[in-house]
C-alpha cells in the first residue's frame, strides 16, 4: 500500500439526503426540510456527517479489502451543504515494520473547506520472504 487515493463524490442532492436518511435511519429534519434548517439559522439543509464518513469508507474499501481495515475514525469539522461536491482523500503517512499502515483521511469541498478529518489503520498483506 502506498501513496494517495482520491474519491470525488457526486453533488449532494436533496435526493441523496433523502436516500441516505432512509438507509441510515437518520431522518433528522435539519438534513431534509429547508424550513427547519432556516429556523435553525442556516441557509439550507446540509448533509449528514455520516454520509461523508460513508464516502471515506468507500474510498478505503476501493483501495484495500475490507478485512484489512483495523480501525477507521473521523472528526467532523464543518457542515457539507446541499449541492456540494466532496472530495475524499487518503494518504499513507506511516508504515510499520510489522506491516501496518496509517492512512490520513480528509474530506474537502471545492472552496477548500475541510469537513472531516480522520485516520485508518490498515494491515498490509504479508510479503513472502526474499531468497
Amino acid at each position: 500500500m502506498s501513496g494517495r487515493r482520491v474519491l470525488e463524490a457526486g453533488p449532494i442532492t436533496r435526493a441523496t439526503l433523502a436516500l441516505f436518511a432512509g438507509a441510515s435511519g437518520d431522518h433528522n429534519p435539519i438534513h431534509l426540510d429547508p424550513d427547519v434548517a432556516r429556523s435553525a439559522g442556516l441557509d439550507d439543509v446540509f448533509a449528514h456527517g455520516m454520509l461523508s464518513m460513508a464516502y471515506l469508507g468507500r474510498l478505503l474499501t476501493g483501495w484495500v479489502p475490507q478485512e484489512r481495515i483495523r480501525s477507521f475514525r473521523v472528526r467532523f469539522a464543518a457542515l457539507t451543504p446541499v449541492h456540494a461536491r466532496p472530495t475524499c482523500t487518503g494518504e499513507v503517512v506511516h508504515v510499520t515494520a510489522e506491516g501496518v499502515a496509517t492512512v490520513r483521511l480528509t474530506v474537502t469541498l471545492a472552496d477548500g473547506t475541510v469537513t472531516l478529518t480522520g485516520e485508518a489503520v490498515i494491515e498490509l498483506p504479508a510479503t513472502p520472504p526474499q531468497d
